[in-house]
């Protein structure tokens, strides 16, 4: 599958989103991985636009790449935001609170990496990469 590479914009989160929903249906992952994968990725795309770019009044790319093998799809979102590390992201203090004393917003990340079966961070050349991995099960073969 091609990468796609995108504005730092938000009127084009839309398609980092149709672009793993495409690849989670080409990989054959079931409805739940497929979902929890969009998830995650969304989050943290969502996160760098309105973050690395909006916010900053910065101009920058995202670039969103599936990678295939037997047993994994892997997704690796590159950004050419200033650098930020969602595993140093530390776990919201209010995580364990009820909702009732819980304030709106700051689980996203937290909820998003927690449903992948793997998240991977770097830093190369002026990109930061996201890496989002999702188990493939085995195709099932017919024993004769």
């Amino acid at each position: 599958m091609k990468a796609l590479t995108v504005p730092g914009e938000p009127e084009y989160l839309g398609d980092i989103v149709e672009y793993v929903l495409t690849a989670a249906e080409m990989a054959q992952l079931d409805e739940r991985a497929a979902y929890r994968l969009r998830l995650a990725v969304d989050e943290i795309a969502t996160n760098i636009v309105a973050h690395g770019f909006t916010k900053t009044g910065q101009e920058g790319w995202l670039r969103i790449t599936a990678v295939f093998t037997p047993t994994q799809l892997k997704i690796q979102l590159d950004d050419t935001a200033a650098p930020y590390d969602p595993t140093q992201c530390p776990q919201p203090a209010t995580l364990h609170a009820s909702p009732h004393d819980r304030h709106p917003g700051g689980l996203g990340i937290y909820l998003a990496l927690g449903g992948v079966d793997n998240f991977r961070y770097e830093r190369r050349n002026g990109w930061n990469r996201s890496t989002f991995i999702a188990q493939r099960k085995p195709a099932l073969v017919p024993a004769y």
